[in-house]
């Protein structure tokens, strides 16, 4: 696990430095469209917690962190009508995993 850099994109979208197209928010997780899609619905959903991947989120969240997660995917999906059709879910983690900013999403 690398140590999490508070420069990233992502913090600085929680901190409200960079704006963003919110989705959905709550005390745990924000939402947001991806600015460069790779298909029809693109969401980020992050933690808001320092997490550099899945692995750490695992690991070091807090069972009200994971539910808060998961329960955001599941209201996403159902908003934007997803859930009969089906979406993919998708965590890459480390650079080996294709993962571009180091937190997790």
């Amino acid at each position: 696990m690398s140590q999490y850099d508070s420069n990233n994109i992502f913090a600085k979208i929680l901190r409200g430095e960079i704006p963003c197209d919110k989705v959905y928010e709550d005390d745990h997780v924000l939402a947001f469209n991806d600015i460069d899609p790779k298909a029809p619905v693109h969401i980020l959903v992050i933690p808001k917690g320092h997490y550099t991947a899945i692995d750490d989120f695992g690991a070091h969240a807090s069972a009200e962190e994971i539910k808060a997660l998961y329960a955001a995917v599941a209201k996403i999906a159902k908003d934007k009508g997803l859930e009969n059709d089906g979406f993919r879910l998708i965590a890459n983690a480390g650079v080996n995993g294709g993962q571009e900013v180091p937190h997790l999403h």
